[in-house]
């Protein structure tokens, strides 16, 4: 049976054309894995898989998630955060051994809204990880994601009817409609990093656009795994955002708009 298997151009420049194409052909490619993203059972014969490769300073792991989940993408991380995995027989293995010693690795997902506040629509961005987020050294049994973004100036949010404050340092970069990354200080105060990075750059709403030009700022609201989930309508979106909002697991901040 042909595996549905997507390889990234980023992936292939890291395992090689090669390998890239054994795994294609169904060669070292496992028919049934654990999703690196959602950690549900997957089946590379019957649904879409994507290839994604851990990467350190000297070791690759390669795993496999749901196409659903999250694109075939290279991620990088500490060496000694790969060790771990490493010793694993086969790449869901490695993936499983990642997750459970390293779950800071989650992957973030960013969904794109508009959201009423005051009688105004603000362009906004929501933030989830795939997975419960640790700090780093941590026994990663505590979800650390909201205290994390506290301690760089996200603030919770009580009322979704009030806009949050501006964060300094911060940006989203969009360009030619499309969604790039979000910017945070750079290490020492220097320049800016990617906090977040887009694998590819996400198309944004003509509606969504315009009211980020106009503000010139883009709301960003961030929560625990499992808070707000894919909402199919904006009406939904913002009845997640209020639920997360009264139970204590939404932060929030308002950062420039780069680009157009």
């Amino acid at each position: 049976m042909p595996r549905m298997l997507d390889v990234s151009e980023d992936v292939r420049a890291e395992i090689g054309d090669e390998e890239a194409d054994r795994l294609l052909d169904g060669d070292n490619t496992p028919g049934n894995y654990d999703c690196t993203s959602c950690r549900t059972p997957g089946d590379s014969e019957q649904e879409r898989t994507s290839t994604v490769l851990f990467v350190g300073e000297e070791t690759a792991v390669l795993a496999f998630a749901h196409a659903s989940c999250i694109p075939s993408q290279v991620v990088r991380v500490a060496e000694e955060q790969l060790q771990g995995a490493v010793a694993s027989i086969t790449a869901s293995d490695a993936a499983d051994a990642l997750s459970v010693s390293h779950p800071e690795q989650a992957v973030l997902g960013v969904t794109s809204g508009l959201v009423l506040i005051q009688g105004e629509l603000h362009p906004a961005l929501v933030v989830e990880p795939t997975a419960p987020v640790a700090r780093p050294g941590s026994d990663g049994l505590v979800d650390e994601f909201l205290p994390l973004l506290a301690e760089q100036g996200f603030q919770q949010v009580m009322d979704l009817d009030t806009r949050p404050a501006v964060l300094p340092g911060w940006s989203v970069l969009v360009a030619m409609g499309q969604l790039h990354s979000v910017l945070q200080p750079g290490p020492g105060g220097a320049g800016q990093a990617a906090w977040w990075q887009a694998h590819q750059p996400l198309q944004v709403t003509d509606g969504w656009r315009a009211a980020a030009n106009k503000s010139h700022t883009v709301l960003v609201f961030a929560a625990p795994v499992g808070s707000i989930g894919q909402q199919p309508r904006e009406d939904l979106l913002r009845d997640a955002l209020e639920k997360a909002a009264a139970n204590g697991r939404l932060v929030a901040a308002a950062m420039p708009l780069a680009g157009t």
